[in-house]
């Protein structure tokens, strides 16, 4: 985790660079921990024409949860702000390097803190940022899965903004789903992070999916979004390789 004491001043000190260069930093930074983690990274995009958001436009971007790496496969394609649990604000280098990503804490338990939450999003959403949440709610061990919960998608048909699904799998030397850098249960960041050093050569399977349109009702956008991200691997093109 040397890389991610470096990483914490350069954030830091990104503030005072213009946004382009402070995205570059950020996307420099979260592949390089990539690179320390074992993980390499390929993508795929979808979007195109009409589905492209507008430069400037506020977008939500939902995402299955698997891994405490799955905030830098994400950031290491376009840098965000993330909804994530509140205690990995404490998790050290790891915590303050979330500080500087502008994590929004959330607390999964405490429902009437979800209003808030919410309302935040909402906010960085009207101001033309991309704010990234993982729906399910939890890890999940990226072979099974949980359904996408509505609440915030309210924050994307309040703010008037479309969504971005993104498909992300971690896949072993062989190509299949991987369970390696799943997060889940009583697992500890600890021994994560020795079980991804033990399986170097994973690869973070990333598709960004078509944008979706807001619409009125966020139960009916939570499961759009849904069917996306669960889209059938067959029907796919295939992975582009990313450099590093």
């Amino acid at each position: 985790m040397i890389l991610a004491l470096v990483a914490v001043p350069l954030l830091a000190a990104s503030r005072m660079l213009p946004a382009a260069a402070r995205v570059a930093l950020l996307r420099h930074c979260a592949r390089g921990l990539l690179r320390c983690a074992g993980l390499r990274l390929t993508v795929t995009d979808l979007r195109n024409g009409p589905d492209a958001a507008e430069p400037g436009a506020g977008v939500l971007v939902v995402a299955p949860h698997v891994s405490w790496t799955d905030v830098l496969v994400l950031t290491a394609i376009t840098p965000s702000g993330f909804v994530a649990r509140a205690d990995l604000l404490g998790w050290g280098a790891l915590g303050a390097l979330a500080r500087r990503m502008r994590v929004i804490p959330i607390e999964r338990e405490n429902l009437r803190e979800l209003p808030d939450v919410v309302a935040r999003i909402r906010t960085r959403l009207r101001l033309g940022d991309r704010v990234t949440v993982f729906p399910e709610g939890t890890t999940w061990c990226g072979r099974a899965h949980g359904r996408f919960r509505s609440a915030l998608f309210q924050a994307a048909v309040d703010a008037e903004c479309p969504v971005q699904p993104v498909r992300l799998r971690y896949l072993d030397g062989t190509g299949a789903v991987g369970t390696a850098p799943a997060f889940v249960g009583d697992d500890t960041i600890g021994a994560a992070i020795r079980r991804m050093l033990r399986h170097r050569g994973t690869v973070a399977d990333v598709v960004l999916a078509p944008l979706q349109r807001p619409g009125t009702d966020r139960h009916e956008l939570a499961a759009r979004c849904e069917r996306a991200v669960r889209g059938e691997p067959d029907a796919l093109p295939l992975p582009v390789p990313v450099a590093g």
